[in-house]
């Protein structure tokens, strides 16, 4: 070569070689083998379509690219207006509204409810799962205002009122009165700063604002709310004590009062959070804020409670979500990038991360999808209804609900944490800095650990929902007892089980975390039987059998004997 000859062009001082290209324009829903079989098992067929189409947009890089612009613009209090008047209004970008139009034109908030149909709960959960890779801080007022409406249904004259801005799959961003708009949502207000988890020690009180007092009267509350969720919500369920009642009762909270002036629901601040960031949460205080107490007086948690069973199930999803959105990326990352002379998909090492990974996300979603099962074919269902009527399908699902559901909260959310870590590491520095969206995942994953319950919280609510619903509880166990008859594994894991079941009272509620992954790992196990045998066997032998088993190490300690190309390719076929 001619010493003069330039080998590279004027101005630059490298070739871009060896980066994987942005991962855009694929479809979220049919690059998802596990997603299409739990649908199919749950009987929502009906809603394949509607997915698909859903999916392929949620994948185009102008879809992908609204999540980061609300992460990045985020949500700004204005307490006054110019002249002085106290609004507490919330600013947000643009990406944020075009976030939940999107959520409410695939129905998320209320599919259920407003389409009745069998399987209408798995084909919901099945949107937001999808929804929920893309973006995690638009889903809560959505997840708030779809649990609201159970709540809601059983106060007659105000669901009437409310049924059709509820239902309507339209966005309404105003900030307006309810009767001047087209659509609403709803939030939640609880914690307070002494109390935390522990909202029997809240101290918002409630008088009533005229002579009749009790269900369905108007109070006025004066208090605070330490997390506030979404304060932008039309209106907000919040707790708070009567003078005639020591327990807590619940109130309908609107954001402006009946004769159209806002409520004095006042905004002190929003929170600088470590994530969820496209998303307004926020402390308040009432002064003499006008509500309407739903349920009985006194009722107030058993009221709220139904609605942070659903939430909970979201928070599952939403942890699942993020587990799938992680997998792909870690996956397309190691399809394109090379080292040390071969492509990162090609290495036995990587091959063992991404498939240990594939597996927990598959299980993930194979539990969550059974969760929304259970929550459709035993929304009617009472304890005493089931137990009285002897139908053992009916304690079956109540158990996935009641006792099942938590243990998933805690379990896989959980897991999230860790997974989102090691999914960023797969993308090594390029997975750190906030241009990709590893480093979103990974400060989102926490938070769905905390909210609605953080883990001890969780696995005690298991403990109690053994006792309480032992009916239930042995029906389940029946069933996999039914079920793992032939399977050795399984059925040490279940004796291991019953082992720490039958300990003494402060040994279980020491053990409570154990029983609680203990329960999901076998529930996971159960369900991955239905699936792919090659998936079934690898989970079970790496998470329940005792030879292999260490659910709480690090991923990619999967034994070589599993085929870990075949998972890969199972879990994100190549495209």
């Amino acid at each position: 070569m001619n010493p003069t000859e330039l080998t590279h062009r004027p101005g630059t001082t490298h070739e871009v070689t060896n980066q994987a290209p942005p991962l855009v324009d694929y479809n979220l829903f049919t690059t998802d083998a596990a997603l299409g079989e739990a649908l199919a098992r749950a009987g929502a067929d009906w809603h394949r379509e509607a997915l698909a189409r859903h999916g392929e947009v949620l994948g185009k890089a102008e879809t992908l690219a609204l999540a980061d612009l609300a992460n990045r613009h985020e949500p700004e209090l204005h307490t006054h207006s110019p002249r002085g008047e106290r609004i507490d209004a919330i600013e947000f970008h643009p990406a944020w509204h075009q976030l939940l139009a999107l959520l409410r034109e695939q129905g998320l908030h209320a599919l259920p409810y407003s389409d009745p149909r069998p399987g209408a709960m798995a084909a919901r959960c099945a949107g937001y799962f999808l929804h929920a890779q893309l973006e995690s801080g638009s889903l809560c007022p959505l997840t708030m205002t779809f649990a609201s409406i159970a709540v809601l249904q059983r106060e007659p004259a105000l669901f009437e009122a409310l049924r059709e801005p509820l239902y309507t799959r339209e966005h309404d961003a105003r900030d307006l009165p309810l009767a001047q708009k087209r659509s609403m949502m709803i939030g939640m207000g609880m914690t307070e700063k002494q109390g935390g988890s522990d909202v029997r020690s809240n101290r918002t009180e409630a008088r009533a604002a005229g002579i009749e007092t009790g269900r369905g009267a108007a109070y006025r509350l004066t208090g605070h709310k330490w997390f506030f969720s979404a304060p932008q919500c039309d209106a907000h369920l919040v707790l708070a004590r009567t003078t005639e009642h020591d327990g807590l009762s619940c109130f309908f909270v609107p954001r402006y009062r009946p004769d159209g002036t806002k409520n004095a629901v006042n905004v002190q601040r929003l929170k600088n959070k470590l994530g969820n960031r496209s998303n307004a949460s926020s402390e308040v205080e009432f002064f003499d804020a006008y509500g309407v107490m739903i349920g009985d007086e006194g009722r107030g948690v058993p009221t709220i409670i139904e609605m942070a069973n659903y939430t909970r199930l979201d928070c599952v999803i939403g942890s699942a979500a993020l587990m799938r959105a992680a997998l792909v990326q870690a996956i397309h990352h190691a399809r394109h990038r090379s080292a040390f002379g071969r492509v990162l998909a090609q290495q036995p090492l990587m091959q063992n991360v991404l498939a240990d990974l594939a597996l927990e996300s598959e299980a993930a979603t194979a539990l969550f999808m059974r969760l929304a099962r259970a929550f459709e074919n035993n929304a009617e269902a009472t304890a005493g209804d089931a137990s009285t009527n002897g139908d053992l399908a009916s304690l079956e699902a109540r158990a996935w609900r009641r006792i099942v559901t938590p243990a998933a909260k805690f379990w896989v959310c959980k897991r999230a944490l860790a997974f989102t870590g090691e999914a960023m590491e797969v993308w090594g520095g390029n997975g750190y800095v906030e241009e990709g969206p590893m480093a979103r995942f990974y400060r989102e994953a926490p938070v769905n650990s905390i909210w609605e319950g953080s883990g001890n919280v969780m696995c005690l609510d298991v403990l109690r929902a053994l006792e309480r619903e032992a009916d239930a509880a042995q029906a389940l166990f029946l069933a996999w007892r039914r079920d793992a008859q032939t399977h050795p594994v399984l059925n040490a894991a279940l004796d291991r089980l019953s082992v720490l079941l039958n300990g003494a009272p402060g040994t279980r509620e020491a053990s409570a975390r154990r029983i609680a992954q203990q329960i999901v790992l076998i529930a996971q196990a159960m369900l991955l039987r239905e699936g792919p045998q090659v998936m079934a066997d690898a989970f079970i032998a790496t998470r329940l059998d005792e030879h292999d088993a260490d659910c709480d190490r690090v991923f990619g300690t999967l034994p070589a004997r599993f085929d870990h190309a075949e998972i890969i390719e199972r879990a994100f076929a190549s495209h």
